[in-house]
């Protein structure tokens, strides 16, 4: 799904649309100011037909309210939302929270709403109470609800996570943006739709001074640099898997599998091996023996895994078990970590990006494992 551009308003008012969603709906809207925010003031540049977005469409579906009670666009009619999709365990979503947080901090009181719709990729990101962990764990604030069976999610015809749709306090989708990144240019879209809301409420384009104009910068914000990053995510589950095992043993659906990993001259990069015995569950692997081992060469700076069940691991890169300037924020200082929870862990953070082959020891028969994804 493309961004395009519609308008760009004296280097200030940044207006971004999708092709799908925001087609020409003859009769609806009005003209809307356009701003510029310049020294904490919002200044009127001209005029937008509305008329040329897509009102966006109303939450549908919902199944769970975390840490709010029942709520619509209808209620919000007049502010600035922000319908963000995400889930908890996917790493580039956790990595737009900060920003998001940050936003939610700043922008409340002058009518910014953010709408987490926490969409599942995995059945067990479905349990309402790890949600609610989630969502303790990350310090949110703004309002997060449960999508679980994809309603709100097809109703926006998305694909991904996380993306960002904002809406203005008419209704229509001003903007969207996809994945990590672009913070800079979606505040200032959030500061020139919360002018617009302003000059519409007091008539004044005196209406907005923001405390702070600059864009948001949030100590915990993780920076990452995709172009290093060579590796993509990889999928344990047969039904999510994107691209065969390394094992000649394959895939199996629904059977629990020996697996034997071929010699360490025949592994082939960005490609996930197994050892012991697992079965191939939809959308993980489960140990089934006491001991397995997961093998990789990669190409990043950290790793994380998504993984649930019982047990633990431990953690080894080219040859040692990972040290202090290696291991992950979930790993002890043993090379181990315990799994205690359907989660995110991050096992493996490097100095800096590289190559490097990666070894999981497990122990505990239920060890589930779902995905690799990369810093």
């Amino acid at each position: 799904m493309a961004i395009a551009v519609v308008a760009l308003i004296a280097g200030f008012a940044v207006y971004f649309n999708s092709p799908d969603l925001n087609k020409h709906a003859a009769g609806q809207g009005g003209f809307v100011p356009a701003v510029a925010i310049k020294n904490g003031t919002a200044v009127k540049i001209q005029n937008i037909d509305e008329s040329a977005f897509k009102k966006a469409p109303e939450l549908a579906g919902i199944s769970g309210y975390i840490n709010t009670p029942p709520i619509t666009l209808a209620d919000l009619k007049g502010k600035v939302v922000i319908v963000d999709f995400w889930t908890y365990s996917c790493i580039n979503c956790i990595r737009t929270i900060p920003y998001l947080n940050s936003w939610y901090e700043k922008y409340a009181s002058d009518g910014l709403v953010i709408v987490g719709v926490h969409t599942p990729e995995f059945e067990f990101e479905k349990n309402t109470d790890n949600v609610k962990a989630a969502v303790q764990k990350f310090g949110i604030k703004y309002p997060v609800v449960q999508d679980n069976d994809m309603a709100t999610w097809n109703a926006y015809q998305n694909q991904y996570w996380p993306h960002k749709y904002l809406i203005d306090a008419n209704g229509y989708i001003r903007y969207d943006h996809i994945g990590e990144g672009g913070y800079a240019d979606t505040e200032k879209v959030i500061q020139s739709l919360l002018a617009e809301r302003a000059l519409q409420l007091n008539g004044s384009q005196s209406a907005v001074n923001f405390n702070s104009t600059g864009v948001s910068n949030p100590s915990n914000a993780q920076s990452v640099n995709f172009e290093q990053i060579r590796t993509p995510e990889l999928y344990f589950g047969y039904s999510h898997a994107r691209q065969p095992l390394g094992n000649p043993e394959g895939f199996s659906p629904g059977q629990t599998v020996t697996y034997t990993i071929p010699s360490a001259a025949d592994i082939q990069p960005d490609t996930i091996y197994l050892q012991g015995s697992w079965k191939n569950n939809p959308d993980n692997m489960e140990l089934q023996g006491s001991t397995g081992r997961i093998v990789l060469d990669y190409s990043a700076k950290s790793v994380n895994i998504v993984a649930g069940g019982t047990g633990y691991g431990t953690v080894s890169e080219d040859g040692s078990v990972v040290n202090n300037n290696s291991r992950g924020a979930d790993v002890g200082t043993d090379g181990k970590f315990t799994v205690d929870g359907q989660r995110l862990y991050n096992v493996v953070s490097n100095a800096g990006y590289g190559e490097h082959r990666l070894i999981i020891d497990v122990t505990g028969s239920g060890f589930q494992i779902y995905t690799f994804t990369f810093g």
